[in-house]
């Protein structure tokens, strides 16, 4: 008996049915990993924004906090008395800049400066970091005398040299810090300097004995501009000098100062710049910076912030995210 088998035929193509739906299923499945892809891009953008500026916000506070803690500081002496203190310097209003440890400015609104209008700008004085010890004492109060090896200490550094009974203020008129002989030398003269004021006479008002410290004095002044790209970062100028830029990303810096009025080591409150009555009773500082994303497009809508308690909603279109970070700083050189 014969069977008959039928024959089945080979695949011959797609129709174009087929084809579309095949298409129709690719686009699907491309168009998904394309928004998966978008969404992870985008996720990843906003939490790397996010970590840098609360890593901003965290590292500008703290270079703030540290010099603001050292305000006033003046080695061993105790300022603004000066009765055991001479200054040496040609311009004596150097050193009434000097005694003034703490100065600022609300809301700036000065015409061709760099700082951004609206910001506050602070600035405090003091010996910033360790002083150096006389190695050995000079034959003359009009002499060099020799510091630690190494010191540190440059051509043209203002410094006072102390032995916390009296002080001498002047400006540094040779390079001391050569290294390798055991000592550095410094010399007080009246020549003249590349920059500064220069000393008025090379006299000293003692002869300084190993148990006196020199130390550098500066003051340091923070303020809010915009950097290269265009982004307000936080920075800080040193004796006059070329602004350096320290934190990119922020906006705004608002600063109150606590005044002590009874002098009880307790501020009675807290005001702008403008409304201190005596900066020399001022214990402690709070400061508030408003810090940013770097990028744009990183939150849907825009993001409401505040500030000192006043809240702002930015216009449409910035989509930034902005926290706030305060910090309440005693001036530990004004507390017993």
């Amino acid at each position: 008996m014969r069977i008959n088998a039928k024959r089945i035929q080979d695949q011959q193509g797609l129709s174009l049915i087929e084809l579309m739906i095949a298409i129709t299923l690719g686009l699907f499945l491309i168009g998904g990993l394309i928004q998966l892809f978008v969404n992870s891009k985008q996720s990843y953008r906003v939490q790397e924004n996010l970590s840098r500026l609360q890593e901003n916000g965290r590292f500008a506070i703290s270079f703030l906090v540290k010099d603001i803690r050292m305000a006033d500081y003046w080695g061993c002496l105790r300022l603004p008395s000066t009765s055991n203190l001479s200054n040496n310097l040609n311009d004596h209003a150097t050193f009434d800049d000097y005694i003034s440890a703490v100065a600022g400015e609300n809301n700036n609104t000065n015409a061709g400066d760099d700082v951004i209008d609206g910001t506050d700008t602070i600035t405090v004085k003091g010996a910033f970091g360790a002083g150096v010890y006389i190695r050995e004492a000079s034959l003359s109060n009009a002499a060099s005398f020799k510091v630690e090896d190494n010191s540190g200490l440059r051509a043209n550094n203002i410094v006072i040299v102390s032995d916390c009974i009296e002080g001498d203020l002047f400006q540094i008129t040779n390079k001391p810090s050569t290294g390798g002989a055991g000592f550095d030398t410094v010399i007080h003269d009246t020549d003249a300097v590349r920059s500064g004021p220069g000393n008025l006479d090379k006299h000293l008002r003692k002869i300084y004995g190993t148990d006196a410290q020199v130390f550098k004095l500066n003051f340091a002044t923070f303020f809010i501009k915009s950097n290269p790209n265009e982004i307000p970062s936080l920075y800080k100028r040193v004796n006059g000098g070329t602004a350096i830029e320290l934190i990119e990303g922020i906006e705004n810096m608002q600063i109150l100062y606590g005044e002590d009025t009874d002098d009880n080591n307790s501020p009675n409150y807290y005001v702008t710049a403008d409304k201190v009555v005596e900066m020399n009773d001022v214990i402690s500082i709070r400061i508030s910076l408003l810090t940013r994303t770097i990028e744009n497009n990183i939150a849907a809508t825009p993001v409401p912030y505040t500030i000192f308690g006043v809240k702002t909603t930015p216009p449409a279109g910035d989509l930034i995210i902005r926290r706030e970070f305060t910090s309440t700083v005693a001036i530990r050189n004004r507390l017993p």
